[in-house]
């Protein structure tokens, strides 16, 4: 009984800390000139994947690593899917060029990144895995990212081209205020996430399902439920920047920010299965740019989220056959 209180109120605390997180993350864009994207792809990201970080740390220390390695890739095909599938639903999403010519590769080539890594064994040849070493590579790619981002928020604070006029109908909320809103987003994102991954767990191991299994859905899902309902709410508010923005940086934190960490903390065992997950995550990743490419203006619409998540729940089927 415990178990499904858990789940509710976790759920519960994610609808919350969601909105507490865009309603803060945008105030933060507006007073530092900085992009609803830019703000999306960090900020927001970093805030959402926290149980995913939680959740991958803790099954390193314990040396569960079907749940690692299940959950960012199952979380991953579960962000482009489902959630930017949902978001498009609720409201066409837009994506700027720069986007599908640099951080969709980016993201598409962190996928590669790590599925070469696990299957090349660099530095041990006995198995295949992400060993600390390559835990370090990914981290070492993280980084240049970040700093990639961080030049381009710098150019945008020193942007001159914001005119006087759109400057004052802009209603700036206080940035105490903002970075309040931003942390008990993230707090709430971190509490809710945890209870709801937990509450699944049990229910899910209480009927006999394996580790791999869980790992790909139920805590892939459950971990992937902030950046949902974060995703879902920007896109309510047609803040579609923070909804594709969100979605993007938390893969790309998820593959290099998380995988790095907790290969670093303990090596992962990467099952030759996995291969097959990484394979549906590089088609799912490239069927963003091929939307971009198929259609009339770039944007992801109503129609092709409802593909999205139809694709995705075929992916759980073919996981239920699988397993």
């Amino acid at each position: 009984m415990l178990d499904y209180i858990l789940f509710l109120v976790g759920f519960l605390f994610l609808v919350k800390g969601a909105d507490l997180l865009v309603d803060g993350a945008s105030a933060i864009a507006k007073n530092f000139k900085i992009s609803d994207f830019i703000i999306g792809l960090t900020i927001v990201s970093l805030g959402t994947s926290t149980p995913e970080l939680v959740v991958n740390v803790l099954a390193s220390l314990e040396g569960s690593s079907e749940i690692a390695v299940g959950n960012i890739i199952g979380s991953n095909i579960a962000n482009i899917l489902l959630i930017l599938g949902i978001s498009a639903i609720i409201f066409p999403l837009p994506i700027k060029t720069n986007t599908i010519l640099s951080e969709i590769p980016f993201s598409l080539t962190a996928t590669i990144l790590v599925g070469y890594v696990a299957n090349a064994t660099l530095f041990d040849a006995e198995k295949m895995s992400i060993s600390r070493s390559d835990g370090f590579i990914l981290l070492f790619f993280f980084f240049l990212f970040m700093s990639y981002i961080y030049k381009i928020a710098k150019a945008e604070m020193n942007s001159e081209n914001n005119d006087e006029a759109e400057k004052e109908n802009v209603k700036k909320t206080n940035i105490g205020k903002a970075v309040l809103f931003v942390t008990l987003g993230i707090v709430a994102l971190f509490f809710g996430g945890k209870w709801v991954v937990d509450g699944a767990i049990a229910i899910a191991e209480s009927f006999g399902i394996s580790k791999n299994f869980i790992g790909l859905t139920i805590v892939a899902v459950g971990t992937s439920l902030p950046e949902l309902v974060t995703s879902a709410t920007a896109a309510y508010k047609k803040n579609t920047d923070i909804a594709v923005g969100n979605v993007i940086g938390s893969n790309i934190f998820n593959l290099l920010w998380i995988l790095g960490i907790s290969a670093s903390i303990r090596p992962l065992p990467f099952m030759g299965i996995s291969n097959e997950d990484l394979m549906i995550l590089v088609g799912a990743s490239s069927l963003i740019i091929l939307t971009m490419a198929t259609g009339k203006k770039n944007s992801i619409d109503r129609w092709e989220g409802i593909i999205f998540v139809f694709l995705y729940v075929a992916y759980i089927g073919y996981l239920v056959i699988r397993e």
